[in-house]
């Protein structure tokens, strides 16, 4: 399976002072606005960090339920929390926090399906992959 998912960012101004607009593809972000307030301090809007906690914990938890499909197990619920850490300019770590309800599973069965869910996540993985930049000035 191969596809492409597009987003949108708008920017206007300079880095604190400015604010900008997300759009999704899917419009489930439509003009989302963020700024510096909304990434460092607490204003209205989203911030990449958060987008990215969003990715992360949705995807790991979708790659979890196939992993446990494909060893017979059906869960009745996961949820997931995805800690970005922002630390000194840079994102230096995710804590993915799991509480599972899965039947008739051992702990330990479940702790090694969830440590592989972590390890295929195509999010875990984006966030060790080559980035490509393809820049125009207009």
């Amino acid at each position: 399976m191969n596809f492409i998912r597009k987003a949108f960012a708008t920017w206007k101004g300079s880095g604190k002072e400015g604010e900008g607009t997300l759009t999704t593809e899917s419009t489930v972000l439509q003009d989302t606005q963020y700024s510096y307030n909304t990434r460092f301090e607490n204003g209205k809007g989203t911030n990449p960090e958060e987008l990215i906690a969003a990715a992360h914990a949705g995807c790991f938890s979708m790659q979890l339920s196939f992993l446990l499909g494909e060893e017979g197990f059906t869960p009745n619920s996961l949820n997931v929390e995805a800690n970005v850490q922002f630390k000194d300019g840079e994102i230096n770590k995710v804590i993915l926090e799991l509480k599972g309800d899965v039947p008739n599973i051992e702990a330990d069965k479940f702790n090694e399906i969830a440590e592989k869910a972590k390890e295929v996540c195509p999010i875990s993985k984006l966030l060790k992959a080559e980035i490509e930049l393809k820049s125009h000035l207009s």
